[in-house]
């Protein structure tokens, strides 16, 4: 770890120099990346610093201790704050995800359960905005298909931070995967429990810069927005079907009134896939957590169960239980996503 700790203290003094050159602020792009990287080392460097300065200072109180007793107390809770600040250095040193600072796109899909199901996806796209509320974060609907009776059949939502500080992707890239609710639906007229379960994918956003798209590779498609029940909604040609022909990758939007702004919309969840694409390809356990996050959308394979008659959520990742599931679907996340949060952070510093 400390020979980890040497190097980045080095690059930290390197950076800082490079900072204080002005040539280097005539490349906008490069002095972001410069800051940025320097930021990210900061507050290492400083625990680190710390973590010297206290060992030094257990040092000279050990040598002190044998002329007057009080030393040999200032040493051990120098010795104590010295593994404090250890232990605080092996968590600032477990790799942070690239992706942290990215704002994301949630696409919710209504799966096996019939219109209880679309409803169930209906509140789950209502309790992420309300999430995104709770946080000062801002939500949009890139596109969304409702079914009569007021559910979700799927929607597709883009949640953005503020600047400073991690993006949407730090906290809700733990909400992919397949969500079961157990209630009694509003459809039935005999109070018993249903099952049902819709999917939940999640995706760090792309900047035009990370994805490059060659419109030659693109099928573009227009027809006319539809409603509930498959009705028109719309007397133009608006609504854009995009596809990725080298991927397959396919993506449609209607939500916007122009053909223009649906093909904008559209391209901005194409990019998403597609980088999430291609950071399976360049990770292997990467693609396994992605693609572990919703396969098919069946009532077995969940992620978290919402028990409503017990008022209970149950995330089975990390045995995550609680009894407020009132507050979370009204966008109280804070605990399940804090709970799978540090079960991350204890499985990397296993691996370290």
């Amino acid at each position: 770890m400390f020979d980890k700790l040497g190097e980045l203290v080095g690059e930290h003094a390197e950076l800082e120099r490079a900072l204080a050159d002005p040539d280097v602020h005539a490349d906008a792009d490069q002095a972001r990346t410069l800051a940025k990287r320097y930021s990210e080392l900061t507050p290492v460097v400083n625990a680190y610093r710390e973590y010297k300065q206290a060992g030094e200072d257990e040092e000279a109180a050990r040598e002190l201790a044998s002329e007057d007793a009080a030393f040999a107390e200032e040493a051990e809770q120098l010795a104590k704050q010295r593994g404090e600040l250890e232990d605080r250095l092996r968590i600032l040193l477990v790799p942070k995800d690239p992706n942290d600072d990215r704002d994301t796109i949630i696409e919710v899909k209504a799966g096996e359960g019939g219109d209880e199901s679309a409803l169930f996806a209906g509140d789950l796209l209502r309790m992420y905005q309300r999430y995104a509320e709770r946080q000062g974060w801002k939500t949009e609907i890139i596109d969304s298909t409702l079914t009569g009776l007021g559910g979700v059949k799927d929607a597709t939502l883009a949640v953005k931070a503020g600047r400073g500080g991690d993006g949407a992707w730090s906290k809700l890239k733990y909400e992919g995967g397949v969500h079961r609710v157990q209630r009694v639906p509003v459809t039935e007229s005999q109070g018993r429990i249903h099952t049902s379960a819709a999917g939940v994918m999640v995706m760090p956003e792309a900047e035009q810069v990370d994805i490059k798209i060659n419109e030659n590779d693109l099928k573009i498609d227009v027809y006319r927005s539809s409603g509930p029940g498959g009705q028109s909604v719309n007397t133009t040609d608006s609504a854009v079907r995009i596809t990725h022909l080298p991927t397959g990758v396919v993506v449609s939007c209607q939500n916007e009134k122009s053909q223009l702004q649906n093909k904008e919309q559209a391209m901005r969840v194409l990019r998403a896939r597609l980088l999430q694409a291609a950071e399976e390809e360049a990770a292997a356990a990467a693609s396994a957590d992605r693609k572990a996050q919703v396969r098919t959308v069946d009532r077995s394979e969940r992620v978290r169960t919402y028990n409503f008659p017990e008022n209970r959520i149950s995330d089975h990742r990390v045995g995550y239980k609680a009894y407020n599931l009132d507050q979370v679907i009204d966008g109280d996340l804070d605990g399940v996503i804090n709970a799978l949060s540090s079960a991350e952070l204890e499985a990397k510093l296993a691996e370290q």
